[in-house]
């Protein structure tokens, strides 16, 4: 298996823990396709880090300035993606999707297509 079928078997792996984790949630996983194209980790193995602010990080680009203390207070590892997700399940309870507002243009018109 070459790096291309590589990247491309972790990424189908990725987005269908992801459609599993978040399936009472559908919004959820069109903001991971949105935010990360349901990708954690890159070709090398590291985590996903955000293109505008390396800070956000993993399938869910999760903000660790931002969240990183709380997740930690949570016992979770935002570079870890069951945790990753974990947390992303828990802003969602808390705050809703405003979390994940800057990638609405992606992730709303999809919602509004189904």
């Amino acid at each position: 298996m070459d790096t291309t079928e590589q990247v491309a078997t972790v990424t189908t792996n990725t987005e269908a823990e992801v459609r599993k984790y978040f399936s009472d949630i559908p919004v959820m996983i069109q903001v991971a396709r949105c935010e990360s194209g349901f990708r954690h980790t890159l070709e090398d193995g590291t985590v996903l880090k955000g293109r505008v602010d390396p800070r956000d990080t993993g399938v869910m680009q999760i903000n660790s300035f931002y969240h990183g203390k709380k997740a930690a207070e949570l016992g979770l590892d935002l570079l870890n993606l069951e945790d990753n997700m974990a947390y992303a399940r828990y802003l969602y309870e808390t705050q809703g999707i405003a979390p994940w507002n800057a990638s609405s243009s992606c992730w709303g018109v999809t919602l509004a297509s189904l």
